[in-house]
């Protein structure tokens, strides 16, 4: 019979809970400031689901009611310094975070509202008002609260999809050699998710300083927590990265705060991550002035049990108790509260002319202009000296180098130059430069700044962006294969491509994301796309393509130079191994958003990027047509170079544009449209448009080629063109 010997895991779980003795001991200052921010955050939810109700709200309002505690108790002991981030019901965490922000004080009872208090109350309501008063300028709404600046770093419509960027700000933490720490809130729903299971795993494995607070209220819209998975006991996922986790009744403000001081002495200890898990109760539908049994997916009974065990009356009674508070001094606080709010919500409504009376509406000063909305979508171009054209370098500032070398020199140049640089990606920190030497030299001259990532693309995607949005250091995140953007495609294109827009479009979003194209590799069908004509569908990426050793370095300064998210695109095997003029100035800019013209001529524009501009310049010669060949380096449809574009048009009043990849992601096909769209008076035939197949390349050296647009296709659509 074989041996087996019962297995434990490698970090503790641990139960707390408050006794009465605990509340006895407490400083009866922290325990009156407990329940006033309890109190103003429950009236504030109140009002907001009373304009809800009124459907002066556009789009959902996610309700904390019943939730106060966990957010109270856990942001208490957290310093300015400390960043959150939390879900599309995170209304009292943004609260807690603020307010403990504009008065450290702490609260008092009967004492009047600061102004500074007044005005979180109210920016915060204009924001989910959608006003221009917000703190995002009334793009966030509900869902995206964020006050940088007292680190509440945003809340988050995507279930899980802000915890990988919390992630980033604890290695921004790390990094910087400071004290602070991450806290991300999240619910039952994202303890689910791949993305927070992934951003578990990182922080575990790289000792972040992170709290994943989980609050556990046990629904995740109507289904149940025992539905969805085997324990419900959410805390338990720490166990398997080997992450302490504690487990605490989240109506009890005093029993959370107690873990969250344990867990705070651990972490920012530099002993790495930990898991909260408050046990708690949504009192209303996941949004809505509805509870739950509304919809019948819960009994009054329950909803009955839970209210019993108000966090606010928990409070209040050992307020009561203890003599701290009279029931009359804490009817007084609901009613001030109350009061309060009302007296915000007549700020921002006025009886409606056109309506039924009574009825009210948002007043209308206070909207955003509509002008507004494309304001901050990206960064203005920056100013700087070191711009130089491409074509005026003198042979001996040139020399020759593969691709591949010239992306791993200037890259070291960046980091050498620029201690906020980090590289991060699946084994950029091996290999001798990673899995093709982009990242060679680098590891040995920069240690602790070369970071070699599980596989988890999302998560360390995320965790880019975190830092990022963090703004203290510059994030170089490589994605080994372009198709793995899918993999990571929430963390792209919904939170990094996004973040700075939907918080009102002041802070800056600054990453570069390398994407390997393997096209012709033989890596087959699900390591072969072209990126470009998925990314340039996302707004707030800006896109370069690089064709030359000297565009790469070019470009790469320009990118890094904007304080937007650039993503770089290298091809693989048709480039990385070419031999070619690289320049010796690691520090020169290419000009923004500008194209290059590699050959004048008069009959035909033929439009590409990357290695498909060398195939163009060879179908010209190989077809006889007089082409004129434009190589497009930027290809976001913010940086288009048009003005080159329509020089040329309107001179050869043709076009045809040329890409490699498949039909389905063709970057060609908008392109094509907007030619039309602007030059169509000057176009003397339709645009033609030289792309890859409709299926993407197989693993076979034949069904590849076949799948991949060639010089051949070129020519052919040349000779098509001239007739």
């Amino acid at each position: 019979m074989p041996q087996t010997e019962p297995l434990q895991p490698s970090a503790s779980w641990t139960q707390l809970t408050a006794l009465e003795a605990d509340w006895d001991a407490a400083d009866p200052a922290l325990l009156e400031t407990m329940t006033v921010q309890m109190h103003l955050i429950r009236a504030f939810e109140e009002q907001v689901l009373d304009l809800a109700g009124q459907k002066l709200i556009n789009g959902p309002a996610h309700s904390s009611i019943g939730q106060e505690a966990g957010a109270v108790g856990s942001a208490i002991p957290l310093t300015v310094a400390d960043q959150i981030n939390g879900s599309h019901r995170g209304h009292h965490q943004f609260l807690a975070k603020a307010l403990n922000a504009v008065q450290p004080g702490g609260f008092r009872l009967g004492a009047d509202w600061t102004p500074e208090v007044v005005t979180v109350l109210h920016r915060t309501l204009s924001e989910i008002a959608g006003l221009s008063d917000g703190y995002c300028r009334g793009r966030g709404g509900s869902m995206h609260l964020q006050w940088k600046e007292v680190g509440a770093m945003g809340t988050n419509a995507i279930v899980g999809g802000a915890v990988p960027f919390a992630t980033g700000f604890a290695m921004a933490h790390k990094l910087a050699e400071t004290d602070a720490v991450a806290v991300t809130y999240f619910g039952d729903g994202a303890s689910n998710i791949g993305s927070t299971l992934e951003a578990l795993n990182i922080a575990a494995a790289w000792k972040l300083p992170i709290v994943f607070f989980i609050e556990n209220n046990h629904y995740a819209v109507s289904t149940t927590d025992d539905e969805a998975t085997a324990d419900p006991r959410l805390s338990v996922r720490g166990l398997g990265f080997g992450i302490p986790s504690w487990r605490v009744d989240g109506q009890d403000a005093l029993a959370v705060k107690l873990v969250m001081d344990e867990v705070l002495r651990h972490v920012r200890a530099g002993e790495g991550p930990a898991v909260v898990e408050a046990d708690t109760y949504r009192y209303f539908h996941q949004n809505g002035p509805f509870p739950g049994s509304a919809f019948g997916y819960r009994s009054k009974e329950e909803e009955s049990r839970w209210r019993d065990r108000d966090p606010l009356q928990l409070a209040e009674r050992h307020l009561d108790r203890l003599g701290i508070a009279t029931r009359e001094q804490l009817d007084d606080l609901r009613k001030a509260c109350r009061k309060t709010m009302k007296e915000l919500a007549d700020r921002i409504t006025e009886p409606d002319p056109s309506g039924r009376p009574g009825q009210l509406r948002i007043r209308p000063e206070l909207w955003p202009q509509a002008s507004f909305i494309d304001v901050g979508i990206r960064g203005d171009w920056p100013v700087t000296d070191r711009i130089r054209g491409g074509d005026d370098f003198t042979a001996d500032e040139l020399h020759e180098q593969r691709f591949v070398d010239t992306i791993a020199a200037v890259m070291h140049r960046r980091m050498e130059t620029d201690d906020s640089v980090i590289v991060l990606g699946e084994d950029v920190h091996k290999l001798n430069g990673g899995s093709r030497g982009a990242t060679k030299g680098l590891p040995r001259d920069f240690p602790g700044r070369v970071l070699g990532t599980p596989i988890a693309e999302a998560g360390f995607t995320g965790l880019g962006g975190g830092v990022a949005l963090d703004g203290r250091f510059y994030p170089v995140v490589e994605l080994m294969y372009a198709d793995f953007i899918w993999v990571a495609a929430d963390q792209i294109f919904n939170q990094i491509g996004r973040a700075r827009h939907m918080f009102g479009g002041d802070h800056d979003m600054a990453m570069l994301l390398r994407l390997k194209i393997g096209t012709t590799t033989g890596y087959g069908s699900q390591h072969s796309m072209d990126p470009a004509g998925i990314l340039s569908t996302s707004v707030g990426w800006r896109i370069i393509a690089p064709s030359t050793q000297l565009d790469y370095v070019g470009l790469l300064n320009a990118a890094m130079l904007t304080r937007d998210p650039v993503a770089v695109l290298e091809h693989d095997a048709d480039l990385y191994k070419l031999e070619g003029l690289a320049p010796k100035d690691l520090d020169f800019v290419l000009p923004f958003g500008k194209a290059a013209v590699r050959r004048e001529g008069s009959e035909v524009t033929l439009i590409s990027y990357l290695s498909m501009v060398q195939r163009c310049l060879d179908a010209v010669e190989a077809s006889g047509v007089d082409g004129e060949v434009i190589d497009l380096r930027w290809l976001d449809r913010a940086s288009i170079d048009w003005e080159t574009i329509e020089e040329s048009v309107r001179k050869t009043n043709r076009v045809v544009i040329v890409e490699q990849g498949a039909q389905g992601t063709s970057y060609g096909g908008w392109l094509a449209g907007e030619i039309g769209r602007r030059l169509f008076d000057w176009l003397d035939a339709p645009v033609l448009r030289v792309q890859g197949g409709e299926a993407a390349p197989s693993i076979s050296k034949a069904l590849e080629t076949a799948a991949n647009a060639d010089t051949d296709d070129i020519v052919a659509a040349l000779t098509e063109l001239r007739g």
